[in-house]
């Protein structure tokens, strides 16, 4: 019993508490008419579930009602789930409902909605995680009854189709209780010992109870992580269950499975048969240009007389050795020609030359070149570089020459 008063707060967030923590108010079901609906621009829905006597609040966020496959309207019968909780703030329960379908399409149908809804999320039916089949299977593993129908057509039509390839029957109930344990164990045990290259599970038709083993939520995760592809072969055609969406492929019949789990002996005989048309025809034309070529050769003059084709290459060869010492010849006579006439230029060009004619050079003691008396000072010693020898002498003055202009 409680001694000291509480807010009202605090008394919404602890019956809140309460329900939140009551595992049948978790998850209820309710069927019922709905009323006063009505969808928010924020995306939410909010409704009246009723029936003859009572009422209550519900709300479907704007995630969960995107899942909405029809359109909810007062008076519709609907089955809804989801859990009872309070509002704190006006302290009201009422129902967060997680899905909604009509009234009458039975709870079996209900489940697989709502099972197909949350893997679609998990990404388990995202075609980029589904893994390709085998071209040419060694070994496929069938995951079914030993007993039906629907083993029997398999085992034909593999053996009809691809004989090469080694058929395993992994022995499993179909449906019924347990059956979907059964099915789990097999495809990991098929893992697990790597049996095979392809697995196909499946049954042949039934109702959607006979069928539910498909539906089961463990086996679809044992054929999510299932390394080995798988092939989801069950019922007829226009049966559908949760297998179908998580295998590798799906098939819509048993015998569909085994068609396409193997190639056609007859169209792989065909394709071989014209790849090796192609490769007769490719050698056959390789062949013949190398006939050709041989011909050829053989009709060469070189292959009809290698010494005389020799002989001819040895006279080319003296050819091009005289046009080769002819060359350098004229290249040297050309050399020394230059030479001689840049050596005369070169003469000519020599002081020596110049003192021959009378001229002389005149110089200080250090060896500079007078070209002024203006480097001359009196009483400095100098040189006098004739053309048969130097004199020293002594300055002893200087006068500039003046140059008279002559009429």
């Amino acid at each position: 019993m409680m001694t000291e008063p509480i807010s009202v707060t605090a008394l919404n967030q602890y019956v809140k508490g309460l329900l939140d923590r009551d595992r049948l108010l978790s998850q209820v079901l309710v069927r019922s008419e709905i009323s006063n609906y009505k969808v928010y621009p924020s995306g939410h829905h909010y409704f009246s579930l009723k029936d003859a006597e009572s009422s209550i609040r519900c709300v479907m966020f704007r995630r969960e009602a995107a899942s909405l496959r029809f359109r909810p309207e007062n008076g519709m019968k609907v089955v809804v789930s989801g859990r009872v909780s309070v509002f704190p703030r006006d302290g009201v329960y009422q129902l967060y409902c997680n899905h909604m379908m009509p009234d009458g399409v039975g709870e079996l149908a209900f489940a697989f909605e709502r099972l197909k809804e949350r893997l679609h999320r998990e990404g388990l039916f995202d075609p980029a995680r589904k893994k390709p089949l085998p071209a040419y299977p060694h070994t496929i593993a069938l995951v079914t009854s030993p007993a039906g129908a629907a083993v029997r057509d398999m085992i034909r039509i593999l053996g009809a189709r691809w004989p090469m390839a080694k058929v395993l029957v992994v022995p499993v109930r179909v449906q019924g209780e347990g059956a979907a344990q059964e099915i789990v164990q097999a495809l990991d045990l098929v893992n697990a010992c790597r049996m095979a290259e392809v697995i196909i599970t499946g049954r042949g038709g039934g109702s959607m109870e006979d069928l539910w083993a498909f539906n089961e939520e463990t086996v679809a995760r044992a054929i999510a992580r299932s390394e080995i592809p798988v092939i989801s072969a069950v019922g007829h055609e226009p049966d559908v269950t949760i297998a179908d969406f998580v295998a590798d492929l799906r098939a819509s019949t048993p015998s569909n499975g085994a068609e396409r789990a193997v190639p056609h002996q007859g169209e792989v005989r065909d394709t071989l048969a014209h790849w090796d048309a192609r490769l007769q025809r490719a050698m056959d034309q390789t062949l013949q240009r190398r006939r050709e070529q041989l011909d050829r050769a053989r009709s060469s003059p070189f292959l009809q007389s290698p010494l005389r084709s020799i002989q001819e290459k040895r006279l080319l060869l003296d050819y091009q050795q005289q046009r080769l010492v002819h060359g350098m010849e004229r290249q040297v006579q050309a050399s020394r020609e230059r030479a001689g006439r840049l050596a005369a230029a070169l003469e000519a060009l020599s002081p020596l030359r110049v003192l021959g004619r009378g001229y002389s050079i005149a110089q200080k003691e250090d060896g500079t070149v007078l070209s002024s008396i203006e480097q001359v000072t009196a009483g400095e010693g100098l040189s006098l570089r004739l053309a048969d020898g130097l004199v020293t002498c002594t300055a002893t003055g200087k006068e500039k020459h003046r140059w008279q202009k002559r009429n």
